[in-house]
């Protein structure tokens, strides 16, 4: 089992940055890697999706469980289905002083006998890549919009 962390800082409050993170099937729009991601089945704050996502080249697939916890900001995650053998992990939100930490811890298998210890390496940076990617293209999303951002939770939170 592999495990890839990456964390950035988004200048945004963290109710934007954390309600932009729950609209997962707009994901596609700004982020060049995957496909499509659809919502299978919503319960509250719960979804269960099916991902689709392109890594060199190859096609991945997998259903995922999203736990929302609205209280503390953070969301845990796993395949029910797909590609991977193992694929789990936690989001976390955190308000910092200018914006929100926004963290990714990902576990991971993708048991390949043929590929051998060397693309496991390769696929340990892929997915490191992947994280650090949605990551920054949350960031840009988010931060691009910004003010408009930032006026639309004043006006929602009354502030």
């Amino acid at each position: 089992m592999a495990r890839v962390e990456a964390s950035t800082v988004i200048h945004a409050p963290i109710d934007v940055v954390y309600s932009r993170a729950k609209d997962v099937e707009s994901f596609p729009e700004f982020m060049p890697d995957l496909i499509s991601v659809r919502i299978l089945e919503r319960s509250g704050p719960n979804t269960v999706s099916e991902w689709v996502g392109s890594v060199e080249g190859r096609r991945i697939r997998w259903v995922e469980e999203d736990e929302w916890d609205d209280a503390q900001r953070i969301c845990r995650f796993r395949q029910r289905e797909g590609d991977f053998d193992r694929y789990e992990g936690i989001w976390t939100f955190e308000e910092v002083p200018g914006g929100t930490k926004t963290a990714i811890s990902v576990d991971f298998e993708l048991d390949i006998p043929i590929i051998g210890a060397l693309l496991s390496t390769l696929l340990r940076a892929k997915m490191r890549e992947n994280v650090e990617r949605m990551l920054q293209a949350l960031k840009g999303e988010l931060e691009g919009r910004k003010e408009g951002s930032e006026d639309e939770f004043h006006r929602k939170s009354g502030g």
